[in-house]
Formats: structure tokens, sequence, C-alpha cells
């Protein structure tokens, strides 16, 4: 996500992190290392850092200026956002079949690209570490809000999503600033087959870039093997919502942004904080079974263009 003044909240990181993790081997199951972050079994809390205190007071004035401009809507889309089956099979060609940045880039360098649709074609097993700065009341409600977004996630793609421990392949991390900076090897061990430029991306994330989604790829395969979502642990509470729906979603394959997508939180200008309607549709045509994980552009859009059809002439919701 980006700050006003850049026209997002730094969401044009996420295609990117996702296109730069493929053709990898896919991880073996791992042993986690004993990270400098506290888990549900070690809920030890340490007083913020002055860094991540001036971040917080950073983020909450940030959240209250968007606010005042009638961004992070909530809304879902209303009547003055109305969109047509061809809109809405456009901006699933401009958000699920192209990319902003290149592969095992560092996301520094914007460069414009498709690429095959790409999608879960196996269980995701979530699960959720926190900074131990982060109060206890606040990862009880950020363990939920995950949870309840997954199963929305679940029920709109058919993915089963369940949230375990037990060798995870989908991770969501709530990281302060002092614990994203020494995160490297909890992530390599997160996500081994990460590449390094992916990971300097994470570690040296600018103030700018609120949270991201990577991802990693079996070779020669577009089905998802693991994904890592960093989130920062010093935003405000609507944020924080922004980042758990725009990344979990994202990491389910809708990778790219399009300033032309509306109602949509896959939109550089931020208008809205939470997954839409017209986002809700788009994951839909993303797992209908018409379409595979591999499929290039050329075979993919025709297909979602006939997909939106039918769920526009249905009124899907």
């Amino acid at each position: 996500m980006r700050t006003p003044a850049r026209q997002s909240l730094a969401l044009a990181i996420f295609a990117a992190v996702l296109a730069g993790c493929a053709a990898v081997p896919a991880p073996e199951p791992v042993t986690l290392p004993e990270p400098p972050i506290a888990g549900p079994d070690h809920p030890v809390l340490r007083d913020p850092s002055l860094t991540s205190r001036a971040l917080m007071a950073h983020y909450a004035k940030l959240q209250t200026q968007m606010l005042t401009q009638n961004l992070l809507r909530s809304d879902g889309g209303a009547g003055d956002t109305p969109f047509t089956d061809t809109m809405l099979a456009r901006n699933f060609a401009q958000i699920a079949l192209a990319t902003e940045y290149a592969d095992n880039s560092d996301f520094s360098v914007y460069r414009q690209g498709m690429t095959t649709l790409r999608r879960w074609e196996q269980p995701i097993r979530m699960h959720v570490i926190f900074s131990d700065t982060v109060p206890l009341a606040q990862r009880d409600q950020d363990r939920t809000s995950v949870s309840a977004f997954a199963a929305r996630l679940s029920r709109l793609t058919g993915v089963p999503i369940r949230q375990s421990d037990d060798n995870p392949n989908f991770h969501v991390l709530f990281l302060d600033e002092d614990d994203r900076r020494a995160a490297a090897d909890l992530i390599r061990a997160l996500v081994p087959n990460i590449s390094g430029a992916t990971l300097r991306g994470i570690i040296n994330l600018p103030r700018d870039q609120l949270c991201l989604v990577a991802g990693v790829f079996p070779p020669g395969q577009s089905g998802y093997a693991q994904a890592v979502v960093v989130i920062r642990a010093e935003h405000p509470s609507l944020i924080r919502a922004a980042c758990i729906h725009e990344e979990l979603a994202q990491g389910m394959g809708l990778a790219n942004d399009s300033d032309a997508a509306r109602p949509s939180i896959f939109n550089d200008s931020e208008e809205f904080a939470l997954l839409t309607r017209h986002d809700e549709l788009l994951l839909r045509i993303l797992y209908d079974p018409r379409l595979a994980a591999g499929m290039p552009p050329a075979t993919a859009a025709p297909i979602a263009a006939d997909i939106a059809r039918d769920l526009i002439a249905a009124g899907a919701s």
C-alpha cells in the first residue's frame, strides 16, 4: 500500500511478489526456528520501540487523512459503482492475468507484463504469527478477522482453508518494524525458496508500503505451494483490516492492481478498504472449473468473459 501522495497504500507491490517467486521447487515440510516473535504458547509482551511508536502515530494520521478524503470505504460498492459483465471480464484479465514487476523482483523497478493463470490447487493450511509487541486483545481480534475472512475466501473459491500450525503453507505475519527487519531467518524457514531479492524487499520495506504477500510455485507450475503475508503491526484497525482483505485475496491469485477496476480493493486509488461484490465475482471467476492453473492469457481471457456473462446474467452476489 502507498500513501495518498502516491495514490494508494502500496498495494502495487503485491502482484510483484506473487509473480516474482515462480519456477522454484516446492519447499519440503520444515520445523520452524524459535523466532524473536511471540506465538500462542509464548504470549510474553514487550514495549514497542521508539521507531515503532513513531510509525503507529504516522499510520493513525494516515488513516484519518484517507477517511476525510472518502477513501477506505467499507460498503462493498453501492449504486454509485455499477459495473457490467464486460467491465468485470476486462478487470479480471488485468488483475489475474497481468503482473507489475519482473520475476524475483525486489519491487524497485516497475515492469508490466502478462502471466499465466495462477491459483491454489491444494488445500490451504493457514497460521498467524505476531510480534510480541502486539497486545493479546489485538491478537485475538486479528486471528478472528483472519479466520473469518479465510472462511469467506473458501466459500467463494471452493478451496479448503483451515487454520493450522501443522505444516502450514499460508503464513500471516503481523510484524512490527524491528521484528520485520530481523525476520530473514524466520521467512526463509517459512518459505525456503523465496528469492533473495523478494526477501530483501520485505526486510527493507519502505514506510509507505503497508503490507504485502509473496507466493512460491513448484517448477513449471502455476499452482501455489506457499504464500506469506506480512502486515505491519503498527497499523490502526481499518488499515489492518484492509491489509487482511487485500493480501489474503491477492494470495489466492488476484495478484495485480488496475486503475479501471471499481468497486474494488485491487485499485491503487484506495477508494475501498474491504472486499467488494465485484471482487467476490473476480474470485469466483478465477476458481471456476472452466479455468485451470497455467492457462495462458489468450486462452483464459475469453473463458473468463463467458463466466462473467453467466454470473451477471444470474444476478450473482
